[in-house]
């Protein structure tokens, strides 16, 4: 099912969608272990999973093959991650096609990150500079493909993009070339969600904003992640991190608590689900889940 179809029905129940963004393990145990891991998930009814091509699409023919496995096995719908990195024109076809063949019904498109030990993003002689080029590509070849197309927001700006209203007109090209959903990058303020989507909305760009979420279990791992997406951490929270940095299982109860408390307010306030960054550790997603279903706080939206 496309997800576009799967927001559209979840918004005429009036419910959120909460799905679960995972890596290509390098090792068959660590294939397994994402199986079980996704299997284990299946009570709480995930409306998908994504999965990710790596930096600088290093992982490319891994997440293809378990995207495709997780059509094929499992009843819960696979979003694929597309970047420009390092492929031509016709790679990125070959790859389309693939997932079209496998009954692959989303892709999430993407630029990518460039090579590590690269300075910046060069794209490929043959290939796509930007996300909206290949958005644009995909759509421009609808009789060839039929996905739902996903793609990917900054509430703080893209690294690279400090400038707000830059960063914006750039996701308004997404979705002006075909762009059907939204995904954005981490965030710790939901303040920065609420404004980023508040200046999307009076930019003419309707589409569903999907909040993305990481429940940290580390804190120099959430520090390096922050520092690469350009998040930033509030200095509340970071304080608060700080003092459980030698502590693991304390500061993966903090995680837990404070992403918890991020997802009852946002779905509170109308959020159409939740996307969870979960870095392939789910047991802290399970149970940030398991608690909102069981306290539904988006029933209390508007």
């Amino acid at each position: 099912m496309k997800i576009s179809d799967i927001l559209r029905f979840a918004r005429e129940r009036g419910e959120p969608v909460f799905s679960f963004e995972f890596f290509p393990p390098r090792t068959d145990d660590g294939v397994k272990a994402l199986f079980e891991t996704v299997e284990a998930l299946r009570p709480l009814a995930p409306a998908y999973v994504s999965v990710t091509y790596g930096a600088g699409g290093s992982t490319r023919a891994r997440t293809v093959e378990l995207v495709k496995r997780l059509k094929r096995e499992s009843e819960i719908e696979p979003l694929a991650h597309v970047t420009c990195v390092g492929a031509s024109r016709g790679e990125i076809a070959a790859v389309l096609d693939e997932f079209a063949a496998a009954g692959v019904h989303n892709v999430l498109a993407l630029r990518g990150d460039p090579p590590r030990g690269e300075a910046g993003f060069q794209p490929h002689p043959d290939g796509f500079g930007h996300a909206s080029e290949l958005v644009a590509f995909i759509r421009a070849n609808a009789a060839r493909w039929d996905f739902c197309v996903g793609a990917a927001a900054y509430p703080e700006g893209h690294p690279e993009t400090r400038d707000l209203g830059q960063d914006l007109r750039h996701l308004k090209g997404k979705v002006d070339a075909g762009a059907d959903f939204l995904v954005t990058q981490l965030f710790f303020e939901n303040r920065a969600y609420d404004g980023f989507v508040a200046r999307a909305r009076a930019a003419g760009i309707g589409a569903p904003i999907i909040p993305g979420i990481m429940p940290f279990t580390n804190v120099e791992q959430v520090e390096r992640f922050t520092a690469m997406c350009g998040a930033t951490i509030p200095p509340r929270l970071h304080a608060a991190m700080e003092v459980r940095r030698a502590d693991p299982e304390s500061a993966r109860e903090l995680g837990v608590a404070y992403a918890s408390l991020q997802c009852q307010d946002l779905l509170r306030r109308g959020a159409p689900g939740v996307h969870f960054y979960t870095l392939n550790r789910s047991p802290s997603t399970r149970a940030i889940v398991a608690a909102l279903r069981a306290s539904e706080p988006w029933r209390a939206a508007g």
